[in-house]
């Protein structure tokens, strides 16, 4: 296998296009029958719009853009943590928490409009490698 894909369910495509182009510094780039492509990170990242209230899988949970929780969620490393903040607050983010301080740098907690929780980090001195374990 190769490489890697980020899709993120919102109920608006424009709307969430918006957003991640404004508040978290991505690109479109191919446009597709419904859906968009975004670019500018490590992998790019695909818009799929959803209604609410739509199975996300065969007789799972329904989908729902209130502020939510799963184990799975993105990262965005940043240069300037307070910067971006201001940033992804502007584009409609919500911060879930002030920045924290952790030896391999700083970390913020938000959520997208969509309720998708998501974090902002910058890196610090050795980044990950200040904790690695040898």
């Amino acid at each position: 296998m190769t490489g890697l894909l980020v899709n993120v369910d919102v109920d608006d495509l424009e709307r969430g296009r918006r957003f991640y182009c404004e508040g978290l510094g991505l690109r479109v780039g191919r446009q597709f029958d419904g859906w968009v492509e975004l670019v500018g990170r490590d992998a790019p990242i695909y818009l799929l719009p959803k209604e609410p209230g739509t199975e996300a899988f065969p007789e799972g949970t329904r989908r729902s853009y209130r502020r939510h929780w799963t184990p799975v969620h993105l990262d965005f490393v940043v240069d300037d943590i307070a910067a971006a903040i201001r940033r992804a607050v502007a584009a409609g983010a919500t911060v879930e928490s002030d920045i924290s301080l952790h030896p391999y740098g700083k970390l913020a907690l938000l959520a997208d409009p969509f309720g998708n929780g998501f974090c902002l980090l910058q890196f610090t001195g050795g980044g990950y490698d200040e904790i690695t374990v040898r």
